[in-house]
């Protein structure tokens, strides 16, 4: 019994690939279109602000910790703000971008080549997300009397941002699948 449970546990990898790709697709598909929400684009001020590679999309990026915004929260004034600091206009422009990844990761099948090249992207684009962690003071619990905080205590931002490890990993499994299959069709071809 345990050795039969076992090899079928073994022969899972290929469900598992297809899981990990439909997940990278489902999650920068929607999160994508989230980015035309606004309380997704005021979410991700703090990151773009603080980073050295993405602050200069912003107008004014060291002025917005008077302007953040609760989740769900709408302060009309600091609408205003992001609207003139080009917040909406950022988000917008990387949601594109999101669900240009997610789409060019699932055409896996049809378009191996596209798929390897969002692949890449992912992974790319994986690695600056997680250097919010170096950058970003929100990824940290602040500290406000109690003794656990700073480094290693992830906030909410920080454990959102850390996960992405795992995408990072799945981008290098959608990434060689694809390299694979390209070359299997090209090598039949010739």
């Amino acid at each position: 019994m345990k050795h039969s449970i076992i090899t079928v546990i073994a022969n899972v990898e290929g469900v598992a690939k297809s899981t990990v790709r439909f997940g990278i697709v489902l999650v920068f598909l929607w999160i994508g279109v989230l980015k035309f929400f606004t309380y997704e684009a005021d979410g991700i001020v703090p990151f773009v602000a603080n980073s050295p590679f993405m602050a200069f999309f912003y107008n004014t990026p060291s002025e917005y910790k008077t302007h953040i915004n609760k989740e769900g929260e709408f302060v009309a004034a600091n609408h205003v703000w992001h609207e003139r600091n080009n917040t909406y206009g950022f988000s917008k422009g990387l949601g594109v971008f999101l669900i240009v990844l997610g789409i060019l990761v699932a055409l896996h099948r049809v378009a191996p080549l596209w798929s390897v090249t969002g692949s890449v992207l992912v992974f790319l684009m994986t690695m600056g997300t997680l250097s919010f962690l170096l950058t970003t003071p929100e990824t940290w619990v602040p500290s406000l009397g109690d003794s656990d905080h700073g480094f290693p205590f992830l906030s909410a931002r920080g454990r959102l941002v850390i996960k992405d490890i795992v995408i990072l990993g799945g981008s290098l499994i959608t990434m060689s699948q694809s390299a694979q299959l390209y070359l299997t069709k090209t090598t039949t071809k010739h």
